[in-house]
């Protein structure tokens, strides 16, 4: 713990750098503060915060900047309500999740998070093995071809072109449909290939070959789905003054965004806690993030966590925006796909 004295200089020291990207001396942090203290007690509160690893002296400035471990103490303790965003810019936010599909949803969510904070967006897509069968439709489309119409239960259409063995007719057609509509809507793709493979066995039909065609196409959608990366705004970061002052640095982090296994492994980690998490420096763990932040929100459908989203960028971020930013963004999510 330190006193509320060297609290208070911190608090400013971060804002102050935050806020313009300079070494913070004596002199600034006297005037900013409102404290009666003279140049020579900040020097000592200041001597004391760098001992403790909160701030640190750059060989270039008398100044001091916040470490890490500084920005760690700021908004876990110096932030102590977290702030929300405006209405205005809530209802900005909310207008922009009119889409049906949790494709687009998650792109919505991803360029929201870029565009807002100017740093990079992501989005942790849900893994769908439970996705489920709303409505099933088979066309003609010419000798031996049928059209596969699928429509699951979060909106996604697929249509697919199905090469048979021989040609159906519009009733056999209609038949093969009505069975797999009254039988199965409703039920995971999952519980239907169980189901439907013991039934084909004792059903006699001559439509048997259209039953397992879907069942295939549901199957393949099912390994199409699965857990995806939305990245957005990753250009921002090389206009980071910040970051692309290490430009070794840089391109290691463009290659975890292009690779993407890593980088999931940690938003997959942070879907496992509750609220907004936060990676500041090397706690991420990885050493292309040591000079970045990564703000975390889980998000959810019907109440069941489902998938991350974050923001990421250098670590000198307007915390106290960007938390609110990510925060709002997760639970509107949650609210589209739950709707």
């Amino acid at each position: 713990m330190i006193n509320p004295r060297a609290q208070q200089l911190l608090r400013v020291l971060v804002e102050r750098y935050i806020e313009d990207g300079q070494p913070v001396g004596s002199r600034t942090l006297s005037q900013a503060s409102g404290m009666d203290l003279s140049p020579a007690s900040i020097r000592n509160v200041m001597s004391e915060l760098e001992n403790l690893g909160f701030v640190a002296s750059p060989h270039t400035s008398a100044g001091r900047i916040p470490t890490p471990r500084g920005y760690r103490y700021f908004v876990d303790t110096l932030l102590t309500k977290r702030p929300d965003i405006n209405e205005e810019l809530r209802q900005q936010v909310e207008s922009q999740f009119n889409h049906d599909t949790p494709q687009r949803l998650a792109s919505t969510a991803s360029h929201l998070l870029s565009e807002l904070t100017q740093f990079a967006g992501v989005v942790v897509t849900p893994k769908r093995t439970n996705l489920a069968i709303r409505h099933i439709e088979f066309l003609q489309m010419g000798p031996s071809k049928v059209l596969l119409i699928l429509v699951a239960t979060d909106g996604t259409v697929q249509n697919r072109f199905l090469q048979m063995e021989r040609d159906y007719s519009a009733e056999e057609l209609l038949e093969a449909a009505n069975f797999l509509n009254k039988h199965y809507v409703g039920c995971s793709f999952l519980v239907m290939r169980e189901r439907l493979h013991a039934e084909l066995k004792q059903l006699q039909s001559d439509v048997t070959a259209l039953m397992n065609a879907a069942l295939e196409v549901g199957e393949s959608v099912i390994s199409e789905q699965q857990e995806n990366l939305v990245l957005s705004g990753e250009h921002n970061l090389i206009s980071s003054v910040d970051l692309s002052r290490n430009v070794d640095r840089l391109k290691q982090l463009f290659l975890v965004f292009e690779q993407k296994t890593a980088l999931m492994q940690l938003l997959d980690n942070s879907q496992r806690a509750e609220g907004v998490q936060l990676f500041i420096g090397s706690e991420s763990g990885m050493i292309p993030l040591e000079e970045c932040s990564v703000v975390t929100s889980s998000y959810r459908v019907d109440g069941d966590i489902v998938g991350t989203l974050g923001v990421i960028g250098p670590t000198r971020m307007a915390y106290d925006r960007v938390i609110p930013i990510v925060d709002v963004t997760a639970k509107l999510l949650s609210n589209a796909l739950s709707q």
